[in-house]
């Protein structure tokens, strides 16, 4: 079975092109994961701060590994501001 996440976040006021920057790069690294099915990221026309991700893994084992990918920390620390 299929493992999905949805997440919704919106950047800092000021932030929005650095966190472009960030998901974009992070995009590709969680693309090229082995269980990944899908990893689409959405910025909402209306409000260009905020960010929608639609994840989809292989299974929940795939999506434990895109746990503990060695990116995805620093990714969400820079993030989390």
């Amino acid at each position: 079975m299929t493992k999905t996440l949805f997440a919704e976040f919106t950047a800092r006021e000021g932030a929005e092109d650095e966190v472009a920057r960030l998901i974009l790069d992070y995009t590709e690294r969680v693309r090229e994961e082995e269980g990944n099915l899908v990893f689409d990221v959405l910025a909402k026309e209306a409000n260009p701060r905020a960010f929608w991700i639609y994840e989809v893994y292989r299974d929940k084992d795939a999506f434990q590994a895109h746990l503990e990918a060695p990116y995805g920390g620093p990714f969400n620390t820079v993030l989390a501001p």
